[in-house]
Parts: structure tokens; C-alpha cells; sequence
């Protein structure tokens, strides 16, 4: 047996030779020492920081537990495994070693920063964030846990906590494209565009083939209306990582927006043939512009899912009865200002029965300090502004006021808060108006619906069971005034005589085959025009080319320039007919046209986006106007715009309607839909799981 002073040399030349870096001569010494004395702690952890040194982490990590065994109490052994670990991807491991190592040394700045990663890549974000705050505490010049922080708090939508964070990381390792392009995406998000922009151009100087940094660049080019610099930044993400997430996705989008239809039919298809094989090449939204079915929108919402909103695995309700005098819902919006959601839902808001509900208004968006906003503090129990708070923050305050049901207004939907709505705050959760598709997800019980949208034989397409409302699913406010028309016809830019088609979507909403029969009814209809919406000044230029390519003058095309809502409505008198579109139908702007007296002529998509204009137009009386096909669709837009005496009875017929008919029957709506939320509360009250059911 060998000696205590034999041991020390042993022991001393191991660590000798560690220290060195020949990490082989030194394990032949360490296992010596263990040889004569097993249980020798300082040589089990030693040894095993050698074996993960030399990229032989398993072997490590079963010696350092080994010296754990022996002194448990030993933080800079807890700190190593849970290192080791971390390597591994061994995540709850390691969390459990990174805390009891700060939990015997709670000073160690390396510790909090690494269970703050780990925490981050779990999506634990507000659990990352006091350890990533105490390790800056301790070393404020460690680039990687401002880096981190700043990761973090994005992630909690704090973002302009978070650029600080992103900055001083930035001036202390200036060369770091991935932190560069971190604080872009903080800067896209609180719409600081030419800001963000710079980020992007300077992570890409850094790191020309760092793919995230062309995605940014495509997606602050598109948000500034420069939609072909955007497609040429996409091609170059894609270029340098060929399996970006949403990437294709955007890419296509920024060519509709720019009404860019080379290759249109060819990029559709593609997208659809990879969502079914459940590769993640395009947001929800995105696939709702594609020709596709429910099904293939179905697949796209669960891969999203997936990948961006699961399930929380501790929800926040866990199955508690509720008891209230009424029945406690929450409106879940960032568009609680002046909106289209807003100008859509502020009646029924005020019309909710107080006796019977409760109502709550979530909003986690600007506050445009409005007279819509003023009226919707009026509207509600309780307005409860939750800009700049987190999902968690957001989702306890649901559980905290023991909502029985929570509306998502905004589904996949710019600005949309899915995750508060996975993480389960109330016993019943419902989408609703702002999302056309299903979310599919499980923690979405209901979708409100009626039968054009969600047909019968759709209802497998849906995650969420339909509550079917007898008329249209859309709601309207009947309190807006359509105002005088203050402008002509020719200060409007139109042609003094001459029949006005219309169509006031956004561009996005333009399809080749639809925009074919456009051109058809013009070329159909002397001295008629078309009226759109004016947009970026290359997708208006895009589509007077089109025009000119299917024969018909540029100059027969009218852009319409942005102007107030009011206003806006009050145009709407110089047209003769709207037009809807496809795939993708007008929806709130479908409701607008009626309003204001102007026949819709639709033609029913394959799936809940392109059913919108059909369902309105059943609940104001006009279901005529609702077509089968593009060719019936073309037929009966031609035959109106040559027979003034048929178009004149639509629109005697839809003023007849407009306040006895059903879609403009704002206290009927809200009726409508109370009875659907007492259904579904009274079925979980019985303890009945969700189930379809018609009002």
C-alpha cells in the first residue's frame, strides 16, 4: 500500500502534467492514485475534468459522481458535472447540479449564466432571467450573459430592456454577427426599421454567410415596402441554410405583396407539397395566401405548434371549479385601438348583457390614445393594458382573475400571443375573428364559426370543435356613419362616367388567375375601370404591367390612396361593384362595402379565408352574389356590369337588408354568441369535455 507522502506525489505529478495538457500521462497518474486509494476524492474529480477535457464526457461524468458520492458539499465538482452535462444536452441534470453548486457558492457568475442558457434553450424565460441578472451583478463586463439577457427578455417581449443588454455585448465583443443580428430582430419588432436594417447590413459585413442575418434584412425590406430587395435578401438566407425555418414562406409572401407572379404557381405548390411532408417552410398565415385546403392548413398550424407553442407541460389551470355570479370572459387583443378588429368588435363589446357576463379586455398592443380606444376602455369591466409584459405575466393574470373563458382574437396573426394561450389560464379558451383557420392546437377548445366558413364535412381540418352561430360568424358595428362623399369622382382619380369595379384588399390578396378574369371584365365593359387599394409603388407598377401583358391599358387601373376610415367608407359611393378575391376573400373590407351599400360578387374557397365575403353575404340576404367557380364568378360580374337594372336591385335589396338583416344586427350577434360561451361553460361545468354545437 502506498504511503500518504507517495499519494501526494503521485497525485502531484497527475496534476502536474494536467496542468501541461498531457491530459493521457496525467490519467496514468490519476489512476495510480485510485489504484492504491479508491475512494481519493480529489483524484476522481480530477480525473474526470481530464475525460471531459479530452472530449470524453460520459467517462467524466460517471468519475465526478463517483467524488460527489464522497463529498456532496463540493460546488466546483457540482458546477464541472453540471457542465458536462450541459454538453450532453442533459438539461434537467444539469440544472439540478448548477443549483446545488450556487446553492453552496450562490457568487459563482459562471453558474448563473449557464443554468440562465440552459434556461433560455427550455423557453423558460422568466425563470432565465434572475440568473442572468446575478451573473452581470457579478461580472457586468461578460459579453455572453448580456448576450443572454438580452435573449431572454426578447423572448418575454421586453425588447427595448433587452437592446441595452445586446449593445454593451456589443462593445465588448463588436464581431459577434449572432449577437448583431439579436439586436436587429429587437429593433424590427419595435418597428425602428432603418435601425434594425443597419444591424442586419453590419452582422452580414461581420459574417457574410450568416444566414439569420439575410432573413432579418428580408423581413425589415418587406415591412418598408421594398418587397424585391427582400426576395433578393431571402434568396441569400437561403442560399447560406437552405432549411430556415418560414424562409420560403416569406419569400413568396414578399413577391405577392409586390404582385411579383413569376414562377406563382410553381412556388405554391412547392410550399404545400413541403408542409405536407410537415417541413416548417411557411407561417400559418402565410399557407392562408396559398391555394390550400383546411387540411393543408391544419398540418401547417400543428407544425407551428410544434415548434413555437407547445403545450406547457404545468398549466396554469388544473381542473379548479369556478363559482361566479356571471360568467367571466377575457377578450385577448393587440388591436384594441383604431383597427379593423376594433371597428369590427366594439359593438358587441358594449352589447354584452353585464348581468350575465363579466367582461375583461386584454390588450398587449399600442395604445394609439384614440377616441376607438377610449371607447373600448368604456366598453369592458375591466381594461387591462399589458403592454410590454410577458406571455407568463399575461397568462397569470388570467388565472389570477379566474377567467372562465378566454377569447384569442389574433391566433397566427401579427403581434398574436399563442403562448399565452398554451400555458393553459383558463378552463375554456376559444378563437375567434382574427384567425381564419384552425390553430391546431389542443389547448384551443372552440372556434367560433358559422356553416359557409366550417362546412360540415371540414369539421376534421379543425383541432378545436366548432360552436356553429346560425347567420355569419362576423359581427359588425352599426354605430358607424357612412359621411357625405367629399371628394369627385375626379378627384378620386377616376374617370368622370364609366362603370367602377372595385377591390379594396391588400395586395397580398391578388392572385394570376383571379386578376385574369379582372382584366377579362375590363376588356368586357367599355370605359370601365378597376379601383384598388394603392400600396408600395412597385407592386402598383407590377400590376399595370400585368395589365398591359393581358391587353387592357395600365391607365385603367385606379389606385385609391390611404386615407381615414371615414373617408374611406364615403368613397366607397363612386364605386359600381366589388370584387372579392382568392383564395385569401375581404373580410372586414367585404363588411365595409355592404355598409356603405356596395354589392360584393364572391366565389367560395376551399377552406375558412376564402368563405368569409360568401358568409357575410348569406347574413345580409344576398346569397346570389355568392358563386361556385371563377367562371359562374366572371358570368355573374359581367352580367350586373352590363345590366344596370339588375345591379340597381341588389342594391335596393342590400339597402332593404342592411338594418333588418342579421349581419348588421349588432345586439342578434352578441346574443348569438352569448348563447354559444353559456353552452360551453355550462358543458364544462357538467364536466362534459368540449363537443360542436350549433346556437
Amino acid at each position: 500500500m502506498a504511503s500518504a507522502q507517495e499519494l501526494d506525489a503521485l497525485l502531484a505529478r497527475a496534476m502536474n502534467a494536467h496542468q501541461a495538457g498531457r491530459l493521457a500521462e496525467a490519467q496514468t497518474s490519476y489512476k495510480a492514485v485510485l489504484k492504491a486509494a479508491p475512494g481519493h476524492f480529489p483524484t476522481l474529480h480530477f480525473l474526470g475534468l481530464s475525460y471531459f477535457q479530452q472530449g470524453k464526457p460520459d467517462k467524466g461524468v460517471e468519475l465526478v459522481r463517483k467524488a460527489l458520492a464522497i463529498k456532496p458539499d463540493y460546488a466546483e465538482a457540482h458546477y464541472n458535472l453540471a457542465t458536462a452535462l450541459q454538453g450532453l444536452g442533459r438539461f434537467d441534470e444539469a440544472i439540478s447540479h448548477y443549483k446545488n453548486a450556487l446553492a453552496i457558492d450562490p457568487n459563482n457568475p459562471n453558474a448563473h449564466n449557464n443554468l440562465g442558457a440552459i434556461l433560455l434553450e427550455l423557453k423558460r424565460y422568466d425563470e432565465a432571467v434572475p440568473h442572468l441578472e446575478r451573473a452581470l451583478a457579478m461580472d457586468p463586463n461578460s459579453p455572453q450573459s448580456h448576450s443572454n439577457l438580452g435573449t431572454a427578455l426578447t423572448e418575454l417581449q421586453r425588447d427595448q430592456d433587452a437592446i441595452p443588454h445586446f449593445t454593451r455585448a456589443l462593445e465588448i465583443d463588436p464581431a459577434n454577427a449572432e449577437v448583431i443580428c439579436n439586436l436587429g430582430m429587437a429593433l424590427l419588432r419595435l418597428e425602428r426599421h432603418e435601425a434594425a436594417l443597419a444591424a442586419f447590413d453590419q452582422a452580414a459585413a461581420v459574417q457574410a454567410d450568416l444566414a439569420a442575418a439575410w432573413l432579418g434584412r428580408g423581413q425589415v425590406l418587406e415591412a418598408l415596402n421594398r418587397h424585391d430587395e427582400a426576395v433578393a435578401a431571402y434568396d441569400k438566407a437561403l442560399e447560406f441554410d437552405s432549411t430556415l425555418e418560414w424562409t420560403p414562406g416569406y419569400r413568396f409572401f414578399a413577391k405577392i405583396l409586390n404582385c411579383d407572379w413569376s414562377s406563382f404557381a410553381a412556388d405554391s405548390a412547392r410550399l404545400v407539397a413541403d408542409v405536407r411532408k410537415g417541413a416548417a417552410v411557411a407561417a400559418p398565415f402565410i399557407l392562408l395566401t396559398v391555394p390550400s385546403s383546411a387540411a393543408d392548413q391544419r398540418k401547417c398550424a400543428e407544425i407551428a405548434v410544434a415548434l413555437r407553442h407547445p403545450a406547457s407541460k404545468n398549466p396554469l389551470w388544473r381542473g379548479e371549479r369556478y363559482a361566479h355570479d356571471r360568467i367571466r370572459i377575457a377578450y385577448l387583443s393587440a388591436d384594441l385601438r383604431d383597427h379593423a378588429v376594433a371597428r369590427v368588435m366594439a359593438g358587441l363589446f358594449e352589447h354584452h348583457d353585464r348581468s350575465r357576463f363579466e367582461t375583461t379586455a386584454v390588450s398587449f398592443g399600442p395604445d394609439d390614445g384614440g377616441a376607438m380606444r377610449a371607447r373600448l376602455v368604456r366598453a369592458f369591466d375591466r381594461f387591462e393594458d399589458m403592454r410590454g409584459k410577458s406571455d407568463q405575466e399575461i397568462a397569470h393574470l388570467i388565472r389570477e382573475r379566474e377567467i372562465d373563458i378566454a377569447i384569442d382574437l389574433m391566433g397566427f396573426t401579427q403581434r398574436g400571443r399563442a403562448n399565452v394561450m398554451a400555458m393553459r389560464p383558463a378552463p375554456l379558451q376559444v378563437s375567434y375573428l382574427g384567425w381564419s383557420a384552425t390553430m391546431g392546437a389542443g389547448y384551443i377548445d372552440y372556434i367560433l364559426g358559422d356553416e359557409v366558413i366550417i362546412p360540415r364535412d371540414q369539421q376534421p381540418f379543425y383541432s378545436e370543435r366548432i360552436a356553429y352561430l346560425p347567420h355569419s360568424f362576423m359581427v359588425a358595428d352599426v354605430t358607424r356613419t357612412v359621411p357625405d362623399v367629399a371628394v369627385s369622382r375626379q378627384q378620386a382619380g377616376l374617370p368622370e362616367s364609366g362603370f367602377v369595379f372595385c377591390s379594396f384588399n391588400n395586395s397580398y390578396k391578388y392572385t394570376p388567375d383571379v386578376f385574369d378574369v379582372w382584366m377579362r371584365l375590363l376588356r368586357n365593359v367599355d370605359g370601365s375601370v378597376l379601383w384598388l387599394l394603392d400600396g408600395a409603388a412597385s407592386s402598383s407598377a407590377n400590376l399595370r404591367r400585368e395589365a398591359q401583358a393581358r391587353n387592357v391599358a395600365p391607365e385603367r387601373l385606379v389606385f385609391a390612396p390611404r386615407v381615414s376610415p371615414d373617408e374611406h367608407l364615403a368613397r366607397h359611393r363612386h364605386a359600381d361593384l366589388f370584387l372579392d378575391t382568392l383564395p385569401y376573400n375581404a373580410h372586414t373590407t367585404t363588411g365595409d362595402a355592404l355598409w356603405t351599400g356596395l354589392p360584393v360578387v364572391t366565389c367560395l374557397g376551399a377552406a375558412f379565408a376564402g368563405r368569409v365575403a360568401g358568409s357575410q353575404l348569406k347574413a345580409v340576404g344576398l346569397p346570389e352574389l355568392v358563386t361556385q367557380s371563377l367562371e359562374d364568378y366572371e358570368a355573374l360580374a359581367l352580367r350586373l356590369a352590363r345590366d344596370p337594372a339588375a345591379l340597381a336591385a341588389f342594391k335596393t335589396k342590400l339597402a332593404n337588408n342592411r338594418l333588418t338583416a342579421p349581419l348588421f344586427d349588432t345586439a342578434r350577434s352578441t346574443r348569438d354568441i352569448e348563447a354559444a360561451y353559456a353552452t360551453m361553460w355550462q358543458r364544462q361545468q357538467n364536466g362534459q369535455p368540449p363537443a360542436a354545437f350549433e346556437v
